[in-house]
C-alpha cells in the first residue's frame, strides 16, 4: 500500500452485533440494566469497605479493590457496546481505540492477579491460620495490591507500544464491539505475525500462571478441608471461600475460551459473545455473590443504611405529628 492509503483511516467503525432494530433495542435494555447493576453493586461494595472499619481487613481490602478495578474494567467497553446498539455507525479514533485496548487489557491482567492474591489469603486464612496475621498484615496486603495494579498495566505495554506502530489502510470496520487484538490485527496491512506472537504469549503467561496460582491454593486449601474431623467445620469453611471460587471460574473459564489459543483459530462470531460475558456478565457477578453470600457484607450493609433509614423516618413521622398539632 502506498502512503496515501495509509493515511486515509484515521478511525475504526465498530459493526457490533447484527439483527432487527428490535433485537437491538432488547439488547441495549438488556446490557444497559446490567451495566448500571453492576455499577452500583461494585460500587455499594467500594463504600462499605471504606466505612465500616470490620470490612477493612485484608479479605476485603482485595475485594474493594476487585470492585474498583470491575467499575473501571467494563466502563472501558460497554459504552461503545450500547452504542452499537442504537446506531449503525459508531466510530472510534485509532489513538483511541489503542487507548481503549490497552486499559481493557491491563485491568484484565490486574484482574487475574488480584484473583491470585485473593487466593492466597483464604489459602494462609484457612491452612495457617495462627500464622495469618504475620503472613497477611496490612503491610503484604498493599504490596500484593499495589503489586496487581503495577504489574498488570506493564504486562500490556510492551505490546500496546508494538500495535500502535501498526499501519492501518483499510479497511476500517472492526467486527466487534470494543478494540479486541485479534480484530485489530486483522484490518493491518503491514505485517503482525512477530506483534500477534508476543501478544499471544504474553496474555497466555498472565493468564495461565495466575490461574494456576489460583488453582494451587484452592488444591491446599481442599486438601486442609478434607482432613478436619467435623462434618459442620468443613462446611462452614468451604463457605467461605465458596463466593471467590464461582468468581474464579466463571473468569477464568471465559478468558481462557477467548485468550489462550492460537491467534489462526479466533471466530468472530463466537468472540463477540464470549466477550459480552468477561465485559459485562463477570463485574456484576462479583458483587451479587460477594453481597449475597457474605454474612460480614451483609451486616456492613445493615449496619450502614437500616438505622439511618429508620431514623429518617421516624423524623418524618414526628414531623407529621407535629403538624397535625399546630
Amino acid at each position: 500500500m502506498d502512503g496515501a492509503n495509509q493515511t486515509t483511516v484515521t478511525e475504526f467503525i465498530f459493526l457490533g452485533f447484527p439483527g432487527s432494530p428490535s433485537l437491538r433495542l432488547t439488547l441495549f435494555v438488556a446490557f444497559l440494566s446490567v451495566y448500571l447493576l453492576s455499577l452500583m453493586g461494585n460500587s455499594l461494595i467500594i463504600f462499605l469497605v471504606l466505612m465500616d472499619s470490620t470490612l477493612q481487613t485484608p479479605m476485603y481490602i482485595f475485594l474493594g479493590n476487585l470492585s474498583f478495578l470491575e467499575v473501571w474494567y467494563t466502563t472501558a467497553t460497554v459504552p461503545k457496546l450500547l452504542a452499537t446498539c442504537l446506531s449503525k455507525v459508531v466510530t472510534i479514533s485509532v489513538p483511541g481505540c489503542i487507548a481503549q485496548l490497552y486499559f481493557f487489557f491491563s485491568m484484565g491482567a490486574t484482574e487475574c492477579f488480584l484473583l491470585a492474591a485473593m487466593a492466597y489469603d483464604r489459602y494462609v486464612a484457612i491452612c495457617s491460620p495462627l500464622r495469618y496475621s504475620l503472613l497477611m498484615n496490612a503491610q503484604i496486603c498493599l504490596r500484593f495490591t499495589s503489586g496487581s495494579w503495577v504489574g498488570g498495566f506493564c504486562a500490556t505495554l510492551p505490546t500496546t507500544i508494538l500495535i500502535s506502530h501498526l499501519n492501518f489502510c483499510g479497511p476500517q470496520k472492526i467486527n466487534h464491539f470494543f478494540c479486541d487484538s485479534d480484530p485489530v490485527f486483522k484490518l493491518s496491512c503491514t505485517d503482525t505475525f512477530f506483534v500477534e506472537a508476543l501478544s499471544y504469549t504474553f496474555s497466555s503467561a498472565v493468564i495461565l500462571s495466575s490461574f494456576l496460582l489460583t488453582i494451587s491454593s484452592y488444591g491446599n486449601i481442599v486438601a486442609t478441608v478434607i482432613r478436619l474431623s467435623s462434618r459442620e467445620a468443613r462446611k462452614k469453611t468451604f463457605s467461605t471461600c465458596a463466593s471467590h471460587l464461582t468468581v474464579v471460574t466463571i473468569y477464568y473459564g471465559t478468558i481462557i475460551f477467548a485468550y489462550v489459543r492460537p491467534p489462526a483459530k479466533y471466530n468472530f462470531t463466537i468472540g463477540k459473545v464470549v466477550s459480552v460475558f468477561y465485559c459485562v456478565v463477570t463485574p456484576l457477578v462479583n458483587p451479587l455473590i460477594y453481597a449475597l453470600r457474605n454474612r460480614e457484607v451483609k451486616k456492613a450493609f445493615r449496619k450502614c443504611f437500616v438505622p439511618k433509614t429508620f431514623l429518617l423516618t421516624r423524623m418524618v413521622e414526628k414531623l407529621r405529628v407535629f403538624s397535625e398539632i399546630e
